[in-house]
């Protein structure tokens, strides 16, 4: 399960908070989320504080928004080894 909530947002930016797995179809939704705040125009960061863990699927969708501009805040040691190891770092 993700649990997503917006932690702080104001004219051009909003800062959305993810908590638990990034996996199967809570990607799909992390995505669709975060779609709808990028079609807005909004600068988007996301808070991965409180992410364990995020499957082949979850580290393409944030290496996607990575690639688009969008800031990554708190990933955990784990989460970003995984990020470090699609990046090749």
């Amino acid at each position: 399960m993700l649990k997503i909530s917006q932690s702080g947002r104001n004219k051009q930016a909003t800062t959305l908070k993810l908590e638990g797995r990034m996996v199967g179809p809570w990607v799909g939704e992390a995505r669709e989320t975060c779609e709808k705040l990028l079609h807005e125009g909004r600068v988007l960061k996301l808070n991965l504080a409180e992410v364990s863990f995020a499957d082949q699927d979850g580290v393409k969708f944030l290496q996607n928004l990575i690639s688009r501009g969008v800031k990554l805040a708190g990933c955990s040691l784990f989460v970003e080894e995984q990020l470090k190891s699609v990046f090749g770092d």
